[in-house]
């Protein structure tokens, strides 16, 4: 993984070779599934590994922003999690999930945080270890720093960003940068509104993995946003419908790339799409 900007991303081999230490009750490595909800974790996951409910863990599901920084150190200590745990993240749809809340733990300043390189569909098509068996460890006391809100966009920063033609990207299917649907199929659509901000570049979030989830090389995904007109030079924005997909082009395009100064608009198109006067366009891309 030594090609990429940042060494955040680890492999199935490396998981599989440490998992007594993620099954240990020292708190230095802990393993954590996360996905939209818990009936695939409750089947089988790896050994070890803590699973957390996007949905009703990891947001506020009053106000759907991120957990407060006292929400987040209580649901980190109750699971064994200190501020100097080795934490590997995984989930469903090729690190979805799993790619937000490595987000927002980079957004309270947890520094020592990776991916699982291919997520959950890997791990398992693969035949790596599973168990039902949901471990409990000792409840530590974590102690959150930040926010950093440096990496994160909020509506007032993209209406600044379409003013000043600062690079959006859109990762969305065509389908619903085009205004064609409102969410992916079987997914609730959460917008009054179909189309995209304008001015956005649709460079859909799976441009960057390969076929069996795991990321591409530096090189590819380098020339794959190059092709837009996105090198790293400046503020880019990254955005979806809910925050989670533009999650996974913000790790590739902040983390992997390094390009330091990529926001994700966590607020998306649920916000946008749902704004009195916000200016939206429709169509295809260019």
């Amino acid at each position: 993984m030594s090609d990429y900007a940042k060494d955040v991303l680890v492999s199935a081999d490396w998981v599989e070779g440490h998992l007594d230490e993620f099954q240990s009750d020292d708190p230095a490595h802990r393993l954590v599934e996360v996905d939209v909800d818990t009936e695939a974790y409750d089947d089988a996951h790896a050994p070890g590994a803590i699973g957390f409910n996007w949905e009703t863990q990891l947001q506020d599901q009053t106000t759907r922003d991120v957990l407060t920084k006292d929400e987040f150190e209580d649901l980190l200590g109750s699971h064994g999690i200190t501020e100097d745990s080795t934490v590997v993240l995984y989930g469903d749809n090729s690190n979805w999930f799993a790619a937000y809340t490595y987000w927002q733990f980079k957004y309270y300043g947890h520094d020592d945080v990776k991916l699982m390189d291919g997520g959950r569909e890997y791990w398992v098509e693969n035949d790596y270890p599973t168990t039902d068996e949901v471990p409990s460890f000792p409840e530590q006391e974590y102690t959150a720093s930040g926010p950093r809100e440096s990496i994160r966009a909020y509506r007032e920063d993209v209406e600044n960003a379409v003013e000043r033609g600062i690079p959006l990207v859109d990762v969305r299917s065509p389908e619903e940068f085009s205004g064609e649907i409102l969410a992916p199929p079987g997914l609730q659509e959460t917008a009054q509104r179909g189309g995209h901000i304008p001015g956005a570049r649709n460079i859909s979030w799976a441009a960057v993995t390969n076929d069996d989830g795991t990321f591409k090389t530096y090189d590819e995904i380098r020339d794959l946003y190059a092709e837009e007109g996105i090198d790293g030079e400046g503020t880019t924005v990254a955005y979806c419908r809910i925050g989670e997909r533009s999650s996974v082009a913000w790790f590739a395009l902040h983390e992997l790339l390094g390009y330091e100064d990529t926001v994700n608009y966590d607020g998306s198109w649920t916000e946008w799409g749902n704004l009195v006067g916000a200016p939206v366009e429709t169509g295809s891309a260019e």
